[in-house]
């Protein structure tokens, strides 16, 4: 299944926030048409619940199944809680990482950025936006490039003010030189749908394809 390029705001109504997929807020979805008085709002099955938290990771992070599957396996191979490394995996993806030291405003503008070698990680270009990044991963720009790209990060910057993800104890940003520096690995508190999520019921949602 390719990724998702359809309106954004169609799948935040049905799912929630998902700021790695826009941060531009919509209309909320009227509980009171004459529909909803005809038909009432039916329990969800567990199957939806699982499906629901499922679809959160993917639309957020900007996988498609393939890719988050793959995660899910190597989670599961992985020593500690699964949920958690999954969680983990997810938000050391360069591309995540860049929008959370706010230098791209969105996780699909910060992989367009990687993909057009704007970003360097430790002096190397690297353009795969799906580079696990490590603790003491120093993350800059690209210098011939460097003007272009520090006026793409200027203005994603400028347009965090109003906005806050959960606090990046992981990481710090010289905002001055546009370097960004990776401490360690994330934990839980710190992960970018924070409360939103539940991890729990992702991996359910896989338990018979792992």
């Amino acid at each position: 299944m390719s990724r998702y390029r359809g309106p954004r705001f169609k799948k935040i109504r049905r799912l929630g926030a998902l700021p790695g997929l826009t941060r531009k807020p919509s209309k909320p979805k009227s509980e009171s048409g004459w529909k909803n008085r005809l038909h009432p709002i039916k329990q969800k099955s567990d199957y939806c619940r699982r499906l629901k938290e499922k679809q959160k990771l993917r639309f957020h992070y900007g996988l498609t199944e393939r890719q988050l599957l793959r995660y899910v396996r190597i989670a599961g191979k992985t020593k500690g809680a699964t949920g958690l490394v999954l969680l983990q995996l997810l938000e050391m993806r360069l591309d995540n990482i860049l929008f959370r030291l706010g230098m791209a405003s969105t996780i699909p503008g910060a992989r367009q950025l990687v993909n057009h070698k704007h970003i360097l990680v430790n002096g190397h270009i690297v353009d795969i936006p799906s580079y696990r990044c490590k603790p003491r991963d120093i993350i800059t720009m690209k210098e011939k490039q460097k003007q272009k790209s520090k006026t793409l990060v200027t203005n994603s910057i400028a347009s965090f003010s109003d906005y806050e993800l959960p606090k990046s104890y992981h990481l710090t940003f010289d905002s001055s030189e546009y370097k960004g520096f990776v401490k360690q690995i994330i934990d839980r508190e710190c992960v970018g749908l924070g409360r939103e999520i539940n991890e729990l019921l992702v991996i359910e949602y896989y338990s018979r394809q792992t």
